[in-house]
């Protein structure tokens, strides 16, 4: 068996790089016990579940994680990934070959950080010179929303996908990719969902690059 076996073509017109408007009206399939499957979207849910039926939603939120700084005169594209405390993230980094420990990004006047280590995969230890509150509102002005690689943006990014890559239940900061299940769901689904005795709770998993 080779990797290539599992290959496809996937036309560029089927990837969707925005929400399905209204966002319950995204395909769902449907997988019984028994029979046939079915194509259905996720507004048909409510004649789907039965009374007494719970939906466990996550309540992370996704933080702009994506970061384009400068290492001299050599650009760097860094995603965070995980908060080790005090200012240090564990991150994946464009470009990472070119770095080294000790060398100095600056992102913007107000954020710069320093590689502490670095590993074999393209993953980077940084220590920015901010933490905590600081560093939240720092990254809320010059990052990026960290969307999926088959999802083009231009340099920059865009302004509507800090609402478009979140869920209706987005409440916990901590995320790096959207728990994309919970997408689909609005407010007039569950107010639908409720009238069918369908009920729902919310857990807290942050979410991870990959």
């Amino acid at each position: 068996m080779q990797l290539a076996d599992f290959g496809f073509d996937l036309p560029r017109d089927l990837i969707a790089d925005r929400p399905a408007e209204p966002r319950d009206s995204a395909r769902l399939l449907v997988i019984p016990a028994a029979g046939e499957l079915s194509d259905r979207h996720i507004a048909d849910l409510p004649e789907l579940l039965r009374p007494g039926d719970i939906l466990v939603f996550n309540d992370t939120k996704v933080i702009p994680a994506r970061l384009v700084g400068r290492r001299g005169q050599a650009t760097v594209e860094i995603t965070l990934a995980r908060d080790l405390g005090g200012g240090v993230w564990r991150s994946y980094a464009k470009g990472a070959r070119r770095l080294r420990p000790g060398d100095h990004i600056d992102f913007a006047a107000d954020l710069a950080a320093e590689v502490a280590e670095k590993g074999a995969e393209g993953e980077v230890t940084l220590r920015f010179d901010r933490e905590g509150a600081a560093f939240r509102d720092a990254l809320a002005r010059h990052g990026e929303m960290p969307l999926p690689p088959y999802i083009k943006r231009p340099r920059g990014g865009d302004p509507r996908d800090r609402a478009d890559y979140q869920t209706m239940f987005a409440k916990e900061e901590g995320a790096v990719a959207a728990p994309t299940a919970g997408l689909h769901f609005t407010p007039a689904l569950l107010d639908r969902l409720a009238a069918r005795r369908v009920d729902w709770l919310t857990v807290t998993l942050h979410v991870g690059p990959g």
